[in-house]
Parts: structure tokens; sequence; C-alpha cells
């Protein structure tokens, strides 16, 4: 019989650990699916039928249905998707079921696992300059962990991820509440000192999708913070920080040059071929002539993977034959406006909007809007440059953002949108 404290430890290693996979095919087989195993027929056994995700999942599986038989997806890319999809976000809306939809000790907990795992990075980190194998190359235990070299001849950290790239963005909201508690010399969730190794961890990953993910909390902050001081020094910041990252991490220099030669110039040399940029931008091209086929509800869940065998530019001559990010477009964003059209493009945007909450000029102590904002940086950048729909527990953080919207709600008897702007 598992106690509270060995399910929660399971649960927060399905959200952070990622990167053990015990087999490739017919599908990818995570350790977080023993997790749900595990956890699942308890569960049930308290909570009944998962009702929400069925009704939220039931559109999409007829959608699905439908566009295997129009020959634009097939049961295996289907199933494969839509049972995970299926799995994670009921697995994740009986965990909020199991803390009583106490979305701040869940969020807390996760604040703990992000220091966690910043200090493994940062261990990760030593060991490498003081040469001691084991302490940073992590083969020896998992099988899809390994080094991420950068341009310098030392490593980018990726702690207990695959990419560093992951683990940026799994900090994102704890880079948040980190940038928030030393701006304002509070200490919401975690001490200030722990959040200053948070966001070192953060930086030395060297992630251009990290920086994304500060300038989205830096932006949060100042809506939420509404001062014309706030904008001109935000700005003057941003610039600063932009200018320096650029001269200096050669990995970020690197994706800002080849991205503009993809998506200005429309030069496809071999350095920008070879570029993670060109990932990002051959899946955007699949991805908008699958839409403009399928513009209303997509071609289905999983038929991203058929759509770049129809419309990848690695097809054309002399363009690298290139795959990587093949079934999930390398960004959420565009894997739904290929999967799932205007619809699944629609709902995010409505769910986001909805459900976020600004700081209140009559509860500016709440603790709900910090948490909102958080979540949504991770949410957004998900959007940006992650694919997978299930990865990395990021069904939970859509239940989190949901339900402290919820919970916001009933203490305080309000009702937010994106449209009710109120701050001091």
């Amino acid at each position: 019989m598992l106690n509270n404290t060995r399910i929660t430890l399971l649960i927060f290693i399905s959200v952070f650990v990622s990167s053990i996979t015990f087999f490739n095919a017919p599908f990818e087989g995570y350790l977080h699916y023993i997790i749900f195993l595990i956890l699942l027929p308890g569960f049930y056994a308290r909570f009944g039928f998962p009702k929400m995700p069925v009704k939220l999942l039931f559109i999409p599986a007829l959608l699905g249905v439908l566009q295997i038989y129009a020959g634009n997806n097939t049961w295996a890319g289907f199933l494969k998707i839509f049972i995970g999809v299926m799995l994670s976000t009921s697995f994740y809306q009986y965990v909020l079921m199991h803390y009583k939809f106490d979305v701040e000790k869940i969020f807390t907990y996760y604040m703990k696992g992000a220091y966690i795992v910043s200090i493994i990075g940062l261990i990760q980190v030593v060991s490498y300059y003081v040469g001691f194998s084991p302490g940073y190359d992590f083969k020896w235990l998992f099988n899809k962990w390994g080094v991420v070299p950068n341009s310098s001849g030392g490593i980018r950290m990726n702690s207990i991820f695959s990419e560093a790239s992951q683990c940026a963005i799994l900090l994102s909201p704890a880079v948040f509440v980190s940038m928030y508690n030393i701006i304002f010399r509070r200490n919401y969730f975690l001490h200030t000192q722990k959040g200053l190794i948070i966001i070192l961890a953060s930086i030395l990953t060297t992630s251009s999708t990290g920086l994304i993910g500060v300038l989205i909390s830096a932006t949060l902050i100042v809506l939420n913070h509404a001062k014309i001081s706030n904008f001109i020094g935000f700005g003057f910041v941003f610039l600063t920080l932009g200018s320096v990252a650029y001269n200096n991490v050669p990995e970020v220099r690197k994706r800002v040059d080849s991205s503009i030669g993809l998506w200005v110039e429309d030069d496809f040399s071999i350095d920008n071929m070879n570029s993670s940029s060109f990932v990002l931008y051959n899946n955007y091209h699949i991805a908008l002539e699958n839409f403009k086929n399928n513009p209303l509800a997509g071609s289905g869940l999983g038929s991203h993977s058929v759509a770049f065998d129809k419309y990848s530019l690695t097809k054309q001559a002399g363009i690298l034959n290139v795959e990587f990010n093949k079934s999930d477009a390398n960004s959420m964003f565009l894997r739904l406006l290929s999967e799932t059209g205007i619809i699944g493009v629609g709902f995010f945007i409505l769910f986001i909007g909805k459900f976020y909450i600004f700081r209140s000029r009559k509860h500016p102590e709440s603790t709900q809007w910090i948490i909102g904002s958080a979540v949504l940086v991770i949410i957004l950048l998900y959007l940006l440059r992650q694919g997978n729909y299930f990865i990395n527990g990021f069904p939970i953080f859509m239940w989190i953002y949901y339900y402290n919207y919820v919970t916001y709600k009933e203490v305080y008897g309000v009702k937010n949108s994106s449209l009710q702007k109120n701050t001091p």
C-alpha cells in the first residue's frame, strides 16, 4: 500500500523524469507509463470514471476517425496519440482530485522538484569541469540521457532531461516565481536564494527557448505591475541582456542568425539547414500546407507525420533529408494547426484567455495570479517549441491553470478573463 509521500514522489517523477524509455517501438515506452499503471487503478477506485477528459476528447476522437477514413491519417498514428492523451489527461486530473484541488500545494511540490533538478544540473556542470564523468554523463544510469555539448567545447546543462531546451522549459514556471521574488523581495513558494539557483541553472542550459521564457516572464510581471517606469526599465534590460547573449553565447547567436536566414532571407545554405531553426521552419511549412487543406479540424491527432511525408521541404532537391520532430512538429502550436485546425488552436486561445488571472488591486497578495502567470509561461513555451502533447507532465500544468482559476473565483467570488484587467 502506497502512502501519500510515495504517491507524491511517483507523481512528480512522472513530471520531471521524461528521459527514461524502455523501448521505442511500436511506441516509446516512458517511465511515466509505468507510474500511470501503478497509480491509475487506485485513483479509479477512489474517484470513478474520468468524465471531463472523455468530454474534452470526444470531438477530437470523432474527427480523428473521420480523417482516417478520408486517408489523411492512420489507425496506428491516431490511436498512439489519442490513448496517450487520454491516459495522461485522466491521470493528472486524478492528481488534482487526490490533492483535493489544492493547487497551491501541488505547485509547491513542483517548485521543490524544480529546485532539485537545478541542483542536479549544477552538479553536472561542476562534474564536467573537474573531469568526473559519472557526475555529468548519465548514460550509465538511464538509457536516453546524454551529454549536450556546446560550441565552445563545454556542455549545456540538461540535468535529468534528454535536451537542454526541455530542462529550460520545465524550469520556466519556477524561473518566473524566482524573478518575481527577487524583484519584489518576496519568498513565494521558495526562498530567494533557492530561486537564484534555479535561474542560474536555466541560464546554464544556454537555451534560446529558456531566454524566451525569461522574456515572457518579464512581460507578465510588467503587465501585472503596470507602470511606465516598469515598461521603460524592462525594455532597457531586455535589449541589454539580448545583446549580451547574442555576442557571448554561440548557441544563441547561431539560432538567431539561422532563423533570420531562413525566415527572412529564404537562405537554405548548409549552415542554416544544419540548425534546429530549420526543423521549426520546415514544420511550419508542413503545418501551413496541411492547414490549407484541412482548415477547420486539421487532419486528426497523430497525423502530422503523414503530412510531413507529403509536404516536407526535404523532398526538394539539394536539401538535406532531415526528419527530426517528424511526429511532433517541434511546436505544439504548429502541431495543433496541422492536426486540429481552427478548432484546436481556437480552444487553446480561449482556454488561455478565459482562465488567466491578472493581479487584483483588491487582493494584491493573492498567490493565484502568480501561479497562473508561472504556468502560462510553460504553456506558451510548449506551444512555441515542444510538440509532444503529454511529455513532462504537460497536462498537469493545463489542469493547474484551470483549477487555479476555479479556486480564485471561489475564494474571491469574482469573474475574471483576459478582457477584465484590474491592476494597481
